[in-house]
């Protein structure tokens, strides 16, 4: 069986979205991980704050690494965000996954972003399905 790091390194090869956002893997575990970014210029909205794009997005790339670190192949099947707090340009983003509840088919995360100042900009809760498929 694959490690977690073995996975998600596997999973950020053909993840060109999360490489294009620059998205950086901070710490993996079964069941949780940790990912950061930093806010660039192309990513702010017509207020001049981060798109709710960005969080989003960052947040459901934890909670399929977070998923697929046990070594089941996992899609997502249901998700959500709240926008906390405003995001600016340079702000360093950071994700911290917590899985809630597994069982052999789905799984319940929670994912807290936060900024450089520890301040939680955006709250994502996801659901996943764990196919039959291993990851190799």
């Amino acid at each position: 069986m694959l490690s977690p790091d073995q996975i998600i390194n596997q999973m950020m090869e053909k993840d060109s979205f999360s490489k294009w956002l620059g998205i950086k893997i901070e710490d993996i575990q079964k069941g949780s991980c940790i990912l950061s970014l930093t806010v660039k210029k192309e990513m702010l909205n017509g207020f001049d704050i981060a798109h709710g794009g960005t969080c989003y997005s960052l947040a459901d790339s934890a909670l399929a690494f977070a998923a697929n670190s046990h070594g089941k192949k996992a899609v997502s099947i249901e998700t959500s965000i709240s926008h906390t707090n405003k995001v600016l340009c340079g702000d360093k983003l950071t994700a911290h996954t917590k899985e809630l509840n597994k069982t052999s088919k789905i799984g319940l995360y929670s994912i807290e972003i936060t900024n450089q100042e520890k301040l939680t900009v955006a709250q994502f809760k996801g659901t996943v399905l764990f196919s039959d498929k291993n990851w190799n």
